[in-house]
């Protein structure tokens, strides 16, 4: 992997979620010795986050740090980080969106959507989107390009949707995506749930990136997609669940991770993908915007992404999630028409 940039984060404010483990919380280290103004560690709960918070400050001697509490399974939960950030942040830079699951078998959150997708796809959307006023303020004021990392993931090459989903009827793709129903009809469904929201990922940051205003009309936000790779973490704790020991299928793919681990990478490693996708190419704001990062680099991401059906895809996601998002915050669809544009053909 190659090594970690630096630079200057002086002035700057940063949200990283998914900050207490992993490579969140390894990102959130490189990022406090780069001096920011303000470095928030968004988790789950409070004494995670504070525990958190310490160990950075003692390890980097950086004292700016704030720990917010954001559960992504539970959407008043992420409602409540913009109405926070409004009333206290002036500006926001970078706003890292790390925190995700790997489940291994099916759960509902609170809010009645399967847990993977709304961890992984509908909540950070949510959080996206009502940050995005902010973001596109900052970039105004100070003339600045903030940045959105999405946390992908190399494995949005192996998604295999099934034609049910690609050709589900208008609005009810992420639907029935999400039922009990279609998640259970077959285990093959569920073993490719964290490579399909990983899929999901990567659309979403080109959708946002085509729907931008040019600079032309003023600073804007640049969203990034970055693939930290297979690190070593606690991500797949899922596949470890004691309840699932006589799965035979699942016990297959422990032997595969277990096997996998040897050669994975660290999650110090893998979070420097998250910082190059913050701060590298600062001079090269279009050539960023709505790309795909892997070992620092801009990498070309899989062919169905690319391809028609992929686009048309694309398209129906961002409408459907607009349109579900809605539903949770009305704000949404009116930072939308304000703050975006038509799809660029």
């Amino acid at each position: 992997m190659p090594p970690v940039i630096t630079a200057d984060l002086t002035g700057k404010t940063i949200i990283v979620t998914g900050a207490n483990v992993g490579i969140g919380f390894e990102a959130a280290k490189h990022f406090a010795r780069m001096n920011p103004e303000k470095l928030i560690i968004a988790c789950r709960n409070q004494k995670k986050g504070d525990e958190a918070k310490r160990v950075i400050q003692e390890e980097t001697k950086f004292p700016r740090i704030e720990a917010w509490t954001m559960e992504l399974s539970d959407f008043s939960s992420v409602k409540a980080s913009p109405d926070r950030a409004e009333k206290e942040l002036k500006r926001i830079d970078y706003l890292v969106e790390n925190a995700g699951v790997a489940n291994a078998k099916y759960k509902a959150t609170k809010d009645g959507w399967e847990d993977t997708l709304q961890v992984n796809n509908l909540a950070p959307t949510l959080l996206a989107f009502l940050l995005l006023p902010k973001m596109i303020q900052t970039a105004k004021k100070h003339g600045t390009h903030p940045r959105l990392i999405v946390v992908a993931s190399n494995t949005h090459f192996w998604s295999k949707l099934e034609k049910e989903i690609v050709e589900a009827p208008k609005g009810k793709t992420l639907e029935t995506f999400s039922s009990e129903k279609y998640c259970l009809k077959d285990p093959s469904i569920f073993e490719g749930r964290y490579q399909d929201t990983k899929l999901l990922n990567v659309l979403f940051v080109r959708a946002l990136a085509s729907r931008l205003p040019p600079d032309s009309q003023g600073s804007t936000i640049t969203p990034v997609a970055v693939n930290p790779s297979f690190c070593s973490s606690s991500l797949i704790r899922g596949i470890y669940d004691p309840s699932l020991s006589s799965n035979e299928r699942i016990m297959q793919i422990r032997a595969m991770f277990d096997e996998a681990r040897k050669e994975a990478f660290t999650t110090e490693e893998g979070s420097r993908q998250l910082v190059y996708g913050a701060t590298a190419k600062k001079d090269e704001e279009e050539k960023m915007r709505g790309a795909y990062v892997s070992f620092s680099d801009l990498m070309e991401v899989s062919d169905f992404v690319l391809s028609e059906e992929g686009k048309k895809f694309e398209d129906k996601i961002w409408d459907e999630s607009v349109e579900i998002l809605n539903r949770v915050d009305e704000r949404v669809e009116k930072i939308v028409a304000e703050y975006l544009i038509p799809k660029k053909v």
